[in-house]
């Protein structure tokens, strides 16, 4: 080597200059950081107090640099608010960077500090500056864990029904909970009406609630903590609602009488709406009792059906029953008719037609097949050999020939149309097609002697050219015709109150096994109750068009508002005989209190929604009194099915009856 005396000099100079600083002095030693603090997920910040640190998860505490452990546990203290340490057990990962501090639970809302001194130090010897976390231990919410009902558990986000009558709450909360502290904070109520009740206490955690007087049946509930309870308790609370229904009553609220007895109560009682409510000029069926002067062509078709029964069964003598059906007689011959047709509604004095909507101020086919059915039968019951009976059939003749049923076929198109107006004249463009209530809308258009129409409109009109089929299986009943589950209910009934079903067959149903299995799936719909409302059950059923809390509905099992209509189910009995005497029995001796009025039971109710209705409407009433007499005698069918006109239109469109 050319130079070692040189080599040797820098060597020895860098040497000496790694030891010391440039003033001679010791290097300063590298700084440890702190890269997060956690207690459980809540990261603690060094510049404020956090809030809510769990209670019993461990201490977290991250370091950029590896950390000496003998001193990390002499210089790093968990403190409590008295700044007395805690116990503390400490555990070391990812290779002495993490630490972690296992604890006692800390006090619920008290405040803690984690000190780090600024005498740690590093594996290497890193110093550290010194820091200090405070934060505050959670305060955990009160909530109640498990509520159950006469030791049986419910879940509150279900609805909670079936409950009896004196029952008993249990409320087991996550922590120890006093009565004394529950009970200023607590409500027991029926709708807005305060309910008594008592608590006492089962154990620390658990508090029972009693009623202090049996609760009535099928009635909604409410218990309530409030949430300031947490203003006493030091604990967050969000408040306790729970509702639940009681079961039914089963009390019978009338005498029991007989079955056939009843059977002529509920009659009696359901014709005096057509005969006491009648419009006193017309006497026409008000569309429903707050409907003054309007009256209803079709539901007084029903009811000029009732008047027979009426006469039959002695609730009014036949001179009376003959004397209304003249006044009904008069009244159409001199209202607004339109190519023959009623309107839907009628000013009862006047016979002006009403508007039912905007443009439906004209003819109305299908109510007005309800009307022609009502009269045809009554001219059957009427004598001719009684002049003044003889005068009254000659003047039934006279408006049911009047009738204009080829005229709505719209130019002659093969199809039926619902209205038709002199000032909107074809607008409304309702083509009437199955399958629905209107099936004896075209057999009365068939069986027309002066304005008839041709099979062809039924086959292509009414049956769609036969896509009226439908052949679908519900609850393992077929059902003919009609949309899933058969629809509302009125369907079996409106065109079967004076065509007997049991042994009408055409090409597209036998219409006995029509109108039963839509009962029964009706039925079997209620029973399995898939949308959970209070009171549906075998003897608690029936869907149908009707009032509801909301207003009017066409109900069903697609259409399920939780609403249960009494005709519904009564007026299937020829069908269901047994099923519907059942809902019959129910709705009387279970449910009399609040649903048997002044004309037998009113409209509809829903108990999940704590209503009953206060309305009878006529399209109603009328099939209640009418399908019962069809039951028990065959009165309307068999003077319906007497008329050779409707015979020979049953035969024009392919019926075997």
């Amino acid at each position: 080597m050319r130079y070692p005396f040189l080599f040797f000099l820098v060597a020895a100079i860098l040497f000496s200059s790694c030891g010391k600083g440039d003033d001679g002095s010791e290097p300063t030693p590298e700084q440890l950081a702190i890269t997060y603090v956690y207690v459980g997920d809540v990261a603690l910040s060094a510049g404020a107090t956090t809030e809510n640190v769990p209670l019993e998860d461990p201490v977290e505490i991250r370091f950029d640099k590896v950390l000496d452990v003998a001193s990390a546990e002499s210089n790093i203290s968990l403190l409590d608010e008295a700044n007395q340490p805690l116990t503390a057990t400490f555990s070391f990962f990812s290779q002495n960077q993490l630490v972690k501090i296992a604890h006692p639970a800390f006090s619920e809302g008290a405040s803690y500090s984690i000190r780090i001194s600024e005498n740690l130090k590093g594996a290497d010897g890193e110093t550290f500056a010194g820091q200090t976390y405070r934060f505050k231990a959670l305060i955990p919410p009160l909530t109640v864990e498990q509520i159950s009902i006469d030791d049986v558990v419910v879940n509150p986000l279900n609805r909670i029904k079936e409950i009896g009558r004196t029952p008993q709450l249990k409320l087991n909360f996550n922590t120890a909970i006093s009565k004394d502290d529950v009970m200023p904070y607590a409500s027991f109520k029926a709708g807005t009406s305060a309910v008594g009740f008592t608590l006492s206490q089962v154990d620390e955690n658990t508090i029972a609630v009693d009623a202090s007087a049996t609760l009535d049946g099928f009635a909604k509930y409410s218990f309530a903590i409030s949430s300031s309870i947490e203003d006493r308790i030091g604990k967050p609370f969000d408040g306790l609602d729970l509702d639940f229904y009681t079961e039914v009553d089963l009390t019978p609220k009338f005498p029991t009488i007989s079955d056939d007895e009843l059977l002529t109560l509920v009659q009696q009682q359901t014709f005096r709406y057509f005969w006491d409510f009648g419009h006193p000029v017309s006497g026409l069926a008000r569309e429903r009792n707050t409907s003054n002067e309007t009256v209803t062509s079709g539901g007084s078709g029903f009811g000029v059906m009732a008047i027979l029964v009426g006469i039959e069964r002695g609730f009014i003598t036949r001179s009376e029953g003959v004397e209304r059906l003249q006044t009904i007689v008069d009244f159409l011959a001199n209202a607004d008719r339109f190519h023959g047709a009623w309107s839907h509604w009628l000013n009862g004095t006047t016979g002006k037609a009403l508007p039912f909507s905007t443009k439906d101020n004209g003819g109305d086919l299908v109510e007005t097949s309800y009307m022609a059915a009502g009269l045809l039968a009554a001219r059957q019951y009427l004598s001719s050999g009684n002049a003044t009976e003889s005068a009254l059939k000659t003047k039934i003749n006279e408006l049911w020939d009047a009738i204009e049923w080829d005229w709505y076929t719209q130019g002659g198109q093969n199809v039926l149309y619902w209205h038709w107006s002199p000032d909107y004249a074809w607008d409304m463009n309702m083509k009437i097609q199955g399958y629905n209530e209107a099936l004896i809308t075209y057999i009365m258009a068939a069986s027309s002697e002066t304005h008839t129409i041709a099979a062809d409109v039924y086959h292509q009109g009414w049956a769609k050219s036969g896509a009226i089929a439908n052949g679908n299986e519900f609850y393992g009943l077929t059902l003919p015709l009609g949309s899933d589950y058969g629809g509302p209910l009125f369907f079996a009934h409106y065109s079967f109150l004076g065509i007997d079903p049991r042994q009408l067959v055409d090409q597209y149903a036998n219409y006995w096994d029509q109108t039963r299995n839509h009962s029964l799936i009706n039925q079997a719909y209620c029973v399995a109750n898939p949308k959970n409302f209070v009171s549906y059950s075998d003897a608690c059923w029936g869907l149908t068009a009707s009032d509801n809390q909301d207003g009017y509905s066409a109900h069903s099992p697609t259409n399920d508002l939780g609403v249960i209509t009494p005709t519904a189910a009564i007026s299937s009995i020829p069908y269901t005989p047994e099923e519907s005497m059942q809902a019959l029995r129910f709705f009387y001796y279970q449910l009399g209190d609040r649903l048997w009025g002044d004309y037998g039971f009113y409209d509809a109710f829903n108990v999940t929604e704590s209503w009953t209705a206060s309305s009878y409407l006529a399209i109603d009433q009328g099939p209640i009194i009418v399908m019962i007499e069809n039951y028990r005698s065959g009165l309307i069918w068999d003077l319906l099915m007497s008329c050779p006109e409707v015979k020979a239109g049953l035969t024009k469109l392919g019926f075997t009856y």
